[in-house]
């Protein structure tokens, strides 16, 4: 066979060798596209749409059916001030709450300290708003907290500028003084899934004294830490499910001292709260702190 007849056919076997390549290539992309494309008409919106938040998880946490899930547990924190000239307007709240659910470090300890808890349902909420606008307070603010199973988030109260002496009564019912700051007084709300009960958590939460750390070095931080001060008689707990709720608030402020209660709850600078009479401007005033702790969702 000539030398380039034996060429021009290697040519042409070439030329088929790389052609049916080709149609191959392009037939199993098509294929691919076509599957890929039917998927995701009927299911991208779908599934977009059921994706919850306690449906995500960092990868390598994979349940045993393959699913990516938190135990996530979701508090609302919404905090009102109202006039403190009027504190003594919130006794009507007290009657519609129960204090049989809650639990303390020592009951008594914790009243010492001008502390008050109730605990109810979210049907309360309109009664909380009456009470609240008719003593002249309003909502200065509202914290979503989406925490994992045994994690712990601290709310800053106030901010400590310089070391301040605070008066308390500790579980013994011993009246003590402890000297923080500066840093930030804080209630630390801590919470953990209950095994076997549906969509139930326990709640705890309490007053402390943190710095905030604002480094990655870990003797640095825990150095930090070791300033940290925990107001152990003021703790309180208790089981929840969605729609419980929780109010702290003082019993009574005394003016001028530096106790845990005024410290936490009362805010001396101020403010501005519209006056009952119409046609009077909006006036400062001392204030003091509510906390309402709602339960809204437990991600089992």
């Amino acid at each position: 066979m000539p030398f380039t007849r034996q060429l021009t056919e290697v040519h042409h076997l070439g030329s088929l060798r790389f052609m049916m390549r080709a149609i191959k290539c392009v037939l199993w992309i098509s294929i691919c596209l076509c599957v890929v494309g039917c998927e995701n008409s009927d299911r991208s919106e779908a599934d977009w749409e059921q994706i919850k938040i306690g449906d995500l998880a960092p990868s390598g946490t994979e349940s045993p059916s393959g699913a990516q899930r938190l135990k996530t547990i979701n508090l609302g924190v919404h905090i009102f001030e109202v006039p403190a000239e009027n504190i003594d307007q919130l006794k009507e709240l007290w009657s519609s709450l129960s204090r049989i659910p809650l639990r303390f470090t020592n009951y008594n300890a914790f009243q010492a300290n001008s502390f008050v808890a109730g605990f109810s349902r979210v049907r309360l909420w309109n009664k909380i708003h009456n009470v609240v606008g008719q003593a002249g307070g309003r909502k200065i603010n509202t914290v979503s907290l989406i925490m994992q199973d045994g994690q712990s988030n601290d709310l800053t109260v106030a901010g400590l500028q310089q070391k301040t002496g605070i008066s308390f009564v500790a579980p013994d019912l011993s009246s003590q003084r402890v000297t923080i700051g500066p840093g930030i007084l804080a209630l630390r709300i801590k919470v953990a899934k209950i095994p076997n009960q549906k969509s139930t958590c326990t709640v705890i939460a309490y007053p402390v004294f943190t710095v905030p750390t604002t480094t990655s070095i870990p003797q640095i931080a825990a150095q930090e830490k070791t300033r940290e001060f925990v107001f152990q008689s003021a703790a309180f707990g208790a089981k929840m499910r969605p729609g419980d709720l929780i109010i702290l608030a003082p019993q009574g402020l005394r003016d001028g001292a530096t106790t845990l209660a005024s410290s936490f709850f009362h805010n001396p600078q101020g403010s501005m709260f519209f006056s009952p009479d119409e046609g009077k401007p909006p006036e400062r005033k001392p204030a003091v702190r509510i906390f309402l702790l709602v339960c809204v969702r437990v991600n089992d």
